[in-house]
């Protein structure tokens, strides 16, 4: 993320008397705090340093696997090849990392159908139901879309594909997801999310020529940020769950690789996506799950007893919105690891601009399920969850021509009918 403060300073230099010049006791309270905050910018940077270095990732969450034990061979690389291969030259040859995830899925077919070469990383972790993933990995596989199965982490795997393919663009989507899992395994997030996009932007930078990037941040980046709509430019200092903490230290990452090494770099601030083939720790697809056994669901309001609001963003619209950002995304300027200009940095929501209440989600899908919800509502627990978001994605609009158009029912009655053609389906397996 870049964000530009303008500090006057005096036209004419010289000796000024400070007792005759409240202007100069202004600046200095402006350079006091200036200061304060680089401080603790380099305090948290360094927290996560140690995190990196001293958190191993947990086995639960991401398995590892030996080099060379899933990958390799002349047969290995004319997959990869084939799958990466464009229709012309005028078309992308995209890396999609967390492809066989929600949204790395949805773009990784939007690619393939507009005839870019798309090849796919995934490992498949175990956060949620790997059949899920192992579904849509196959709804790939006859896309023409290859996924290689390996993690983030193995930098040997890493300079193999960019060795074997010259990648224009990287489509970063692999994540630790979810707010509250941070509880209970947040090695698996310093592991994932801050040490894995590292990882990744070390094999970018060495690449020759360097790629494009384009990588999901998360609107959780606005932690306790009271000021709606949510907009780029405002405060993204104060996370409210280790998840966000890892996007927003992502961010930091991404200008330092775009500064030094002319990476060309955009994050796109995704607002609670939502849709067929989705994740099943989100709300909608647990509380479409729950509804149809019959099992009570749990309804979390405010501490103040208010509603709590999601800006639901139809997946459609986001992968709109994210070949909308790999289509502008400028050349970097590196070479081998070398900078030689500056090179481009952007952020950008990605949302729908309609926050709606989460009891209000739970009415629709009773009319789409025509079955009623046995509901409980509970105050709002202490994980790391917001009270609300809402997005402003005029920048967006503006640079990527991004235009979301599924409103919340529209969206919900094709999950339904994806998830009860798919778990009908599963039950026959």
């Amino acid at each position: 993320m870049s964000q530009v403060n303008e500090h006057h300073a005096p036209s004419t230099p010289g000796k000024l008397k400070p007792e005759k010049s409240p202007y100069i006791h202004h600046r200095l309270r402006i350079h006091s705090s200036l200061s304060k905050l680089t401080l603790w910018s380099s305090f948290f940077l360094a927290f996560i340093l140690f995190l990196v270095i001293f958190s191993p990732p947990s086995p639960s969450a991401s398995p590892r696997r030996a080099l060379g034990d899933s990958w390799g061979g002349s047969h290995w690389e004319k997959r990869v090849a084939k799958s990466a291969r464009r229709s012309s030259t005028s078309s992308l040859a995209v890396l999609v990392t967390g492809a066989a995830g929600f949204v790395g899925t949805h773009v990784s077919l939007a690619l393939k159908r507009r005839g870019d070469g798309v090849l796919g990383l995934d490992n498949f972790n175990r956060y949620y139901d790997p059949n899920l993933k192992r579904a849509r990995q196959r709804l790939l596989d006859r896309a023409g879309v290859f996924i290689v199965d390996g993690d983030l982490n193995d930098a040997a795997l890493l300079r193999k594909l960019f060795d074997v393919v010259p990648f224009t663009h990287v489509m970063h989507l692999a994540a630790q997801a979810g707010v509250r899992y941070a509880m209970q395994n947040p090695g698996s997030y310093i592991h994932s999310n801050i040490a894995g996009f590292v990882n990744l932007l070390e094999a970018c930078k060495n690449a020759n020529p360097q790629p494009a990037v384009v990588w999901a941040s998360s609107s959780s980046v606005y932690g306790l940020n009271s000021k709606v709509p949510f907009s780029e430019k405002d405060r993204t200092d104060q996370p409210a769950s280790l998840y966000a903490a890892t996007k927003k230290a992502g961010e930091e990452i991404a200008h330092s690789y775009n500064h030094i090494y002319g990476l060309s770099i955009t994050g796109l601030r995704f607002f609670t996506v939502y849709g067929p083939w989705g994740r099943p720790d989100m709300a909608y697809f647990f509380f479409t799950k729950d509804i149809l056994k019959g099992k009570q669901i749990t309804i979390f309001e405010s501490p103040d007893g208010g509603t709590v609001a999601r800006d639901f963003t139809y997946i459609d619209d986001i992968v709109k919105g994210c070949l909308g950002a790999l289509d502008t995304a400028k050349k970097s300027t590196g070479s081998g690891g070398k900078k030689k200009g500056p090179a481009q940095l952007r952020v950008f929501n990605l949302g729908n601009t309609s926050p709606v209440p989460v009891s209000e989600l739970v009415a629709i899908l009773e009319k789409l399920l025509k079955v009623k919800a046995k509901k409980k509502v509970l105050p709002m627990p202490a994980n790391g969850d917001v009270k609300f978001t809402h997005a402003n994605i005029s920048l967006a609009h503006r640079d990527l021509g991004y235009r979301p158009t599924t409103d919340l029912e529209t969206g919900l009655r094709k999950f339904v009918k994806w998830y009860l053609e798919f778990y009908s389906k599963k039950s026959s397996w």
